[in-house]
């Protein structure tokens, strides 16, 4: 199940009911401890040094029983108790050219600003351009917040304990924060805190897509629609159209302005020239996706027109994607139909007539309000893609990397999650299917990130879907 993201409040309780069940810190410690150990072998070859640096509290603790765990590795252990000491250790290590500094300075518990001397430790640790493992929280900063109180280390991952904190998933933190990774099963226990916004797993992806029966056949697989490109924007739509195929709909049919271009580059897709005959064709799909590409200069009133008939009326799914968001209709929906709309911060800020400062200020809230103002599910793309609705937890999904901040990224998920959609099989569990697809989306693009090679939306879309 999705891990609750939570304050340092709600964390520091939850560890109080944990004593207070008798469950010892050591023990505790020690699973935490081993869980770092376990990431940090994961970053280093055999044979490497690893550097731990340890503070005073827990996170210390956890850096020091790491070390005791790193076996066909060498260790240095520097005691950070006297940051000026720690210091002129820490230079005195970098020259056994380690492979990983474990940062186990400061943890969550952090709430003033860092004095001179642990700036100066923590500056030096950036400046070593030497790969960081921090332990729950990379030190420095707030885990509330987000933000930086003086100085705060710049981790290449974290790994944090129990579940995810908040400020760890604010954009301010991004650069510092690295690859978020949760350690939840270090042996706090009890029930998990409550929250309105719960962190995916991998766990939560199991059994997706569902196996299908032997006897199968496209016409039970359902029919997704693409309305979708445009002159110069051709390509938003055939990305579309092969990425939703990745979702192995039964059919796909892509409805443009730009026939001959998009034509020409789909070969398993039906594409039709855009006129408005095809009201009956489009209403037979079982789902849609409307605005990939359709920012060019020969989109016409009547497409826009339809489009919006079909929001406001159509009983089948229909995903808003990128031009299309500017001018899907705010207001009701069919009773019980699935509304998706997939803005990118930008988009987000047009939709509520904000910048897009007040909307990474607060992903959560804004995603909320464009919930709640266009009554569909809101996938909130970026760094932890956002999963929301007007009512109910929202889902922050854990995979991806800055690979997929490349153009064409944003058409390659909304044709995924369309033919995903498309399919009877998902009508009466959509968020799930939106869920997985944000994630496949991620997890795709760390898969092409771990092979070190350049990579772009052709290979995205191969690798689409892959178990």
């Amino acid at each position: 199940m999705p891990l609750p993201i939570i304050s340092v409040a709600q964390m520091c309780d939850w560890e109080e009911r944990t004593w207070a069940a008798g469950v010892s810190v050591e023990s505790v410690m020690a699973n935490a401890g081993q869980a770092v150990a376990q990431v940090a072998l994961s970053m280093t070859p055999e044979g490497g040094t690893i550097l731990l640096v340890a503070g005073k509290g827990n996170n210390g603790g956890d850096a020091r029983i790491a070390a005791e765990h790193l076996p066909g590795r060498s260790q240095v252990l520097i005691d950070a108790n006297d940051p000026v000491s720690a210091l002129r250790d820490f230079k005195h290590a970098l020259e056994q050219r380690p492979d990983l500094i474990v940062d186990g300075l400061f943890g969550i518990g952090l709430n003033r600003d860092l004095d001179e001397d642990h700036c100066d430790l923590v500056h030096a640790v950036n400046l070593a351009k030497i790969p960081v493992l921090a332990v729950d929280c990379p030190s420095g900063l707030n885990a509330d917040t987000g933000k930086a109180m003086g100085a705060a280390i710049m981790a290449k991952r974290t790994i944090t304990l129990g579940t995810p904190k908040i400020g760890l998933l604010q954009p301010c933190a991004d650069d510092h924060v690295g690859t978020l990774e949760v350690a939840d099963r270090i042996g706090l226990s009890g029930d998990l805190p409550d929250s309105d916004q719960l962190w995916l797993t991998t766990a939560d992806m199991h059994g997706m897509p569902p196996d299908r029966m032997p006897s199968s056949h496209k016409g039970v697989h359902g029919h997704l629609g693409i309305v979708a490109g445009s002159t110069g924007y051709h390509g938003a739509a055939c990305l579309c159209a092969r990425a939703a195929l990745r979702a192995r709909p039964g059919l796909v049919s892509v409805f443009t302005p730009a026939y001959q271009a998009v034509a020409s580059h789909l070969q398993s897709t039906m594409v039709h020239p855009w006129n408005t005959d095809l009201v009956e064709p489009m209403s037979a799909c079982t789902a849609m996706v409307i605005g990939p590409g359709l920012a060019g200069p020969d989109v016409p009133d009547s497409l826009r027109t339809v489009a919006c008939q079909l929001w406001r009326e159509s009983s089948m799914p229909i995903i808003g994607d990128a031009s299309a968001l500017d001018w899907l209709p705010v207001g009701e929906t069919p009773e019980n139909a699935t509304r998706v709309m997939t803005p990118h911060p930008g988009e987000a800020a047009r939709m509520l007539n904000c910048t897009t400062g007040n909307i990474q200020q607060d992903r959560f809230a804004a995603t909320r309000q464009l919930a709640t103002t266009y009554g569909a599910t809101i996938v909130l793309k970026g760094r932890h893609t956002i999963i929301g609705q007007a009512d109910g937890p929202a889902l922050v999904n854990p995979t991806g990397n800055f690979g997929l901040a490349q153009g064409g990224s944003g058409d390659v998920l909304a044709g995924f999650l369309g033919g995903l959609l498309a399919q009877p099989q998902f009508h009466d569990r959509a968020v799930q299917a939106i869920a997985y697809a944000a994630w496949q989306h991620g997890h795709a693009a760390d898969q092409l990130a771990a092979n070190g090679q350049y990579w772009g939306m052709d290979e995205l879309i191969i690798t689409l879907g892959s178990r």
